[in-house]
């Protein structure tokens, strides 16, 4: 996606997505190998947790809204750090075919907000000893739980 930080040259991009909505492409053919890996070698359970994008968000990537096809479902949770200038998700690459579920800012939040904005952001994984459900949550700097799901484990 198009890096929305004002301090960096216009035409960069941040992660791997390309911001074309295509075919994978450049870094994204790494991740659709790894994908489709991942599917061809029945896998399960995979989640990503990512950090040190500066927002909190919950995102669910199905191969039914995707131009890539070739992979299971799987969630995608972000959250931190927690004391940085806070950033916002920029328009969404459709390659992966992401599900916005939550995102802990404003939609029209002013970039690089300081951490004394309060918009700071952490998340917690539990997994159940007994069913093995896995239960993501994301917190704001106070401690208030902002967004979960709980996921059944997929045999």
């Amino acid at each position: 996606m198009p890096d929305l930080n004002p301090d960096v040259p216009k035409g960069t991009f941040e992660a791997w997505a390309n911001a074309d909505n295509g075919p994978p492409s450049g870094r994204e053919l790494e991740v659709a190998s790894l994908l489709s890996f991942i599917k061809n070698n029945s896998i399960k359970n995979v989640v990503w947790v990512t950090a040190d994008v500066h927002y909190a968000a919950a995102f669910r990537y199905t191969p039914d809204k995707a131009s890539f096809t070739d992979f299971d479902p799987f969630w995608e949770f972000v959250a931190g750090p927690i004391n940085a200038g806070t950033f916002g998700p920029g328009q969404m690459d459709m390659t992966f075919g992401p599900d916005t579920k939550f995102v802990g800012i404003p939609e029209d939040m002013k970039q690089n907000r300081s951490p004394f904005a309060g918009l700071q952001f952490y998340g917690i994984g539990q997994i159940d000893g007994k069913t093995g459900a896995l239960t993501m949550a994301l917190h704001d700097v106070e401690g208030k739980r902002l967004y979960s799901v709980d996921l059944e484990p997929e045999a």
